[in-house]
């Protein structure tokens, strides 16, 4: 827990915001950094260990659960997890039906995906900020960020892969001629439009998976300081410190719906850029 002085404050704040962070440090080689100077010192092959782990651990989770309700799958009414499992499922199917008007098979499971296991790192905000990186701590672990999505390298590594799908089926489904084409002739369907034409629809590809991933990391983050910020009040007295308590259980309620909204969000733009990419009559 942070202490009452301006430097263990900020000591606080950088500690639960710093990502465990394996590379190769230039002066003692690979291994683990100990500070935010040796993290960036290891320049940009170095890997967010817990961002990764926390990622691919919430993921497996999801599997399995999904995984244990299709083998309890029956045809008489469901109840309990199946029950939930199957509204989850339909939710998702009314969406993409209401969203996606092309043909492909993988764009509903897709989205399911995106939506539990972005909804699932969301939901790690909820941990109490000190208990995991306390743990981690005892065990001689420096760094433990629990929240992948508060990461910029996991949520922009998720947009570049849709991004890269989106890619794929325009040039499936336009050809690269067509989908080259629509560079030149988009907006405005003149010759001499053609620089114009090229310039804004640069920008608009490659401002799609920045906006992509950025609007859920900005969200995600911000919660996650006030959750810190929040803890600092535990330190500063009774009457701070029961403040503090019902100000995190407030934003605790409050957050429930950030966490739900931006996997929707991040789900439904995957689904309508998709869209996009299938539409072969645009442009």
């Amino acid at each position: 827990m942070a202490g009452e002085n301006p430097a263990s404050t900020t000591e606080y704040i950088q500690h639960h915001l710093q990502n465990l962070v394996y590379g190769n440090h230039p002066d003692t080689g690979w291994g683990f950094a100990h500070s935010s100077q040796e993290a960036v010192e290891m320049g940009f092959w170095a890997i967010h260990v817990d961002s990764m782990a926390w990622s691919i651990g919430l993921g497996s989770l999801f599997c399995w659960m999904f995984l244990r309700a299709a083998k309890k799958a029956h045809t008489g009414v469901p109840a309990g997890w199946l029950n939930f499992v199957e509204m989850i499922v339909e939710f998702i199917d009314g969406q993409v039906k209401d969203s996606f008007h092309g043909s492909n098979k993988m764009v509903a499971p897709l989205a399911l995906t995106i939506f539990v296991w972005i909804f699932l790192m969301n939901l790690m905000d909820l941990v109490p900020v000190d208990i995991i990186p306390h743990a981690a701590a005892l065990m001689g672990i420096p760094y433990m960020k629990v929240v992948a999505t508060t990461d910029p390298n996991a949520t922009m590594g998720m947009s570049l892969s849709v991004f890269f799908l989106v890619l794929y089926y325009n040039i499936k489904m336009k050809g690269p001629i067509k989908f080259g084409a629509g560079f030149f002739t988009h907006p405005i369907p003149s010759i001499w439009a053609a620089p114009f034409n090229f310039m804004l629809e640069i920008v608009d590809l490659i401002a799609k998976p920045l906006s992509h991933g950025l609007r859920l990391f900005g969200n995600l983050y911000a919660g996650e300081m006030i959750f810190i910020l929040i803890a600092l009040l535990y330190s500063s007295g009774f009457v701070l410190g029961l403040l503090g308590g019902v100000m995190q259980w407030a934003w605790a309620i409050f957050h429930i719906l950030i966490i739900g909204l931006q996997a929707f969000v991040f789900m439904i733009l995957t689904i309508v850029y998709l869209t996009q990419a299938h539409e072969v009559d645009e442009h």
